[in-house]
């Protein structure tokens, strides 16, 4: 099927059109309609429909979000979503334009981040449908199918970051732009009490309510970050942040295909102030690879997170999530690889000539937000793996660590606006570090040659609500030794970005 106009450019111009006709003498906050309509969400600096990371939407609607205190009543989608439907349709589309400037290189190798100015343009877009099963609250099933387009390209072939500028950019840049399916998902709710608790509804969950004590069950399609290592104020490439290991831990190696994707199946208890859950998912069968290995015996991820809700400040919201993980899959190992080079079997180290099927690479991760006022908030996280093992399916980072915060604009009278910055340091082990270092390639990395030292990032970003659904924003980071080099950089990189919500 061919497409006139890509999703997201479609999309855009669309709502151009609308805000183009659309009176702005209004005031900035519209008064409650007699009726309210769902469009209508009563904001505070926490509670703001937010749209993550790459191969992701919507939140998992967590406590510190439901948190309301001096509402404003605004509009953040462009179009309605009726509390009482059945069915859920929704869509969105992002527009991420960034631009490097030159920096000092005195090499390059095949994986190298260019030190030559450049830009480039991502653009990705989905389309969310979902149905209900019946009304029930305690036992709610929804059925979920979603289709998505992702175009453009990153700086530098997305090559050369640990932490890479832009997490809607597609790791392999020759994959076919036309739109394919996302998620399919049956999500089981069993509720055991009938005493109910409101959420904000989601493409992942739209009933109006939900028992206070549940489990929650999902198969199907889906983006292990949709649910795990969710943080309220740093997980979001959409409204918030853009970079892959500002968004998500990147020492956690969650299972995914190039896209960001896989299937299996995950459980989940539900309880006032704590959470637990569990999946079993496929990996690839190479590492950044768009294929999976459907034979779960020899190769799969499990993923495990306790989440506690509350708070370290009095009368404040708080959340803090534990993560772990270990993934089997034909992984090669560093060492091993290092080991052949030296002793002259390979003439430059090669990690795919070192794989093993059933090799298990394993780690675990920290992640917590803490409001402090009723608009900034803080948060962190914290991340490990062993390391020895080869980056298979996400970047290549053995461990990290990240604070930040952000801002809304309530002292402003622009409520749903955010100021954010975070610095993340990345690292990788020594097996890692001589693999590098000896002219070895991994999947993102690979200078020619290593002078070893931290990839250290500072993000910030100013995310300005114009319209409805319509957002805009502007975007500064400052990578120090790219690709864990400190021969290069540093390096400049800036952004500006479209977002709509339907």
């Amino acid at each position: 099927m061919t497409w006139p106009l890509p999703i997201a450019e479609l999309l855009v111009c669309i709502a151009l059109a609308a805000a183009e006709a659309a009176s702005f003498d209004c005031p900035a906050q519209a008064q409650i309609p007699t009726a309210p309509e769902p469009q209508w969400l009563e904001l505070t600096a926490t509670n703001v429909a937010s749209a993550p990371q790459h191969g992701s939407f919507g939140d998992k609607p967590s406590d510190a979000d439901a948190a309301v205190s001096a509402p404003q009543n605004l509009a953040v989608t462009m179009a309605p979503h009726s509390e009482e439907s059945l069915y859920w349709v929704s869509g969105q589309a992002n527009v991420i334009f960034q631009g490097r400037l030159p920096f000092h290189s005195p090499y390059q190798g095949a994986n190298s981040f260019r030190n030559s100015a450049e830009y480039k343009t991502s653009t990705i877009s989905t389309l969310f449908t979902g149905l209900r099963r019946s009304h029930s609250i305690r036992y709610n099933t929804d059925l979920i199918f979603d289709m998505e387009d992702a175009a453009g390209r990153g700086l530098s072939e997305a090559l050369g970051l640990a932490g890479f500028t832009n997490l809607d950019v597609v790791r392999n840049p020759y994959l076919s732009q036309t739109p394919y399916i996302a998620r399919y998902q049956i999500h089981q709710v069993i509720g055991l009490t009938n005493e109910t608790v409101s959420q904000l509804q989601g493409p992942f969950g739209w009933a109006p309510s939900v028992p206070v004590r549940r489990i929650e069950f999902r198969i199907g399609k889906l983006s292990l970050p949709d649910f795990f290592d969710i943080n309220d104020a740093g997980s979001d490439s959409h409204l918030q942040f853009m970079n892959w290991t500002v968004d998500n831990n990147g020492a956690w190696d969650y299972a995914a295909d190039t896209r960001g994707y896989t299937v299996g199946g995950m459980a989940e208890y539900d309880d006032r102030q704590w959470s637990i859950r569990y999946g079993l998912f496929a990996m690839p069968t190479v590492a950044n690879g768009l294929a999976l290995d459907w034979a779960f015996s020899r190769a799969h991820g499990q993923n495990g997170e306790f989440e506690l809700r509350r708070s370290l400040i009095a009368n404040r919201k708080g959340i803090t999530r534990v993560l772990f993980y270990a993934n089997r899959a034909h992984m090669g190992d560093y060492r091993e690889a290092v080991q052949a080079f030296l002793s002259g079997t390979d003439p430059t180290p090669e990690i795919t000539q070192h794989e093993h099927f059933g090799a298990l690479k394993y780690g675990f991760g920290v992640n917590n937000v803490q409001e402090l006022t009723d608009s900034l908030r803080v948060f962190g996280r914290f991340g490990w793996n062993e390391g020895q093992h080869e980056s298979f399916a996400y970047t290549e980072v053995d461990q990290t660590v990240e604070f930040g915060a952000d801002l809304a604009g309530l002292r402003w009278h622009r409520p749903v606006d955010k100021i954010g910055v975070a610095f993340v340091s990345n690292a990788i082990k020594r097996d890692h570090q001589n693999y590098l270092r000896n002219g070895g390639l991994g999947f993102l990395l690979g200078d020619g040659r290593l002078n070893y030292g931290r990839e250290n990032i500072v993000e910030s970003y100013y995310n300005w609500h114009a319209w409805r659904g319509l957002f805009y924003a502007v975007d500064v980071q400052h990578i120090t030794d790219p690709g864990y080099n400190r021969d290069r950089g540093p390096a400049w990189v800036g952004s500006v970005r479209g977002h709509i919500d339907f």
